[in-house]
């Protein structure tokens, strides 16, 4: 008798390794998208972003107080220049007598360079700026130019013979009589007394380019110094006005009244020849 025949349940056929990966795959998307989520698995950052989505570290802030350092660097070394240079090259004056008009008006203010006597000579005709020597500051009509400087200008060098005849007379250097009408105050006379000094080694005559109105070299024969003024009391030479704005200008030591003027030394063999030939002519 034959049996019953049974259906025959079909063997399962093993999937390949690509088609269980399939099957997977799509497994793992229906269970993850049915949570709302992308299937997508993520895909890791490169390390800049990764980076640059941590925590921002805090930047430690900026120190705007000055310290001692740039204290010294912005403040303390250019007024060190400033002194420096005030102490060596140059000086600032404001005069407040009238010994030097027309020249220098009072009220004017005045700029020296103190490289000479340091460095260069002293020339005749330049304008000093000097230390009071023996107490002129109480002759002169309106006081000193701030402390006990004196401004005048330089006629007799170490060694010179300076004179004059009186009223109406030129002042002569070394017997040399010079011209000065280019530098004194029209009007006023080289010099309204007759004197005559020998100017002593170390020294310099000098005298106010307002000769009315000078307590200079004339008027202190018996200071003690006969008058003249140590070279070691110059502090400087004016060289220029640099107020008020409208006298700002140079200074002219007017060197060229003087370039006729012999040497002491030559002059005093001048004088003592022309002394032989008086004698001779007999």
């Amino acid at each position: 008798m034959m049996g019953r025949s049974h259906p025959t349940i079909p063997k399962e056929v093993p999937m390949e390794p690509d088609e269980q990966s399939d099957e997977s795959r799509d497994r793992h998307t229906f269970a993850v998208a049915d949570h709302g989520v992308d299937p997508e698995p993520p895909s890791p950052l490169p390390a800049a972003v990764a980076a640059a989505g941590a925590a921002p570290r805090r930047r430690k802030p900026k120190d705007d107080s000055f310290g001692l350092k740039e204290l010294l660097v912005w403040c303390g070394i250019p007024a060190l220049v400033v002194v420096l240079i005030n102490v060596f090259l140059i000086g600032f004056y404001e005069i407040p007598s009238g010994s030097m008009r027309s020249t220098i008006e009072v009220g004017d203010r005045v700029v020296t360079s103190r490289l000479t006597p340091r460095i260069f000579d002293l020339r005749r005709g330049d304008i000093v700026v000097f230390h009071d020597p023996a107490g002129w500051l109480s002759n002169e009509s309106t006081g000193p130019l701030k402390g006990d400087y004196l401004i005048k200008r330089l006629i007799g060098l170490p060694g010179d013979t300076v004179a004059c005849a009186g009223p109406g007379q030129p002042v002569t250097v070394n017997g040399t009589a010079i011209d000065e009408t280019t530098y004194l105050k029209p009007g006023v006379n080289p010099s309204s007394f007759p004197f005559e000094v020998t100017v002593a080694p170390g020294h310099i005559f000098v005298l106010g380019d307002n000769r009315d109105n000078s307590a200079d070299s004339r008027y202190h024969a018996n200071d003690g110094d006969n008058g003249l003024v140590p070279i070691a009391k110059v502090v400087g030479v004016a060289v220029a006005r640099y107020w008020p704005l409208t006298r700002i200008g140079l200074l002219d030591a007017h060197h060229e009244v003087f370039d006729q003027v012999p040497d002491p030394s030559a002059a005093g063999q001048t004088a003592a020849g022309q002394a032989v030939a008086a004698e001779a002519d007999r």
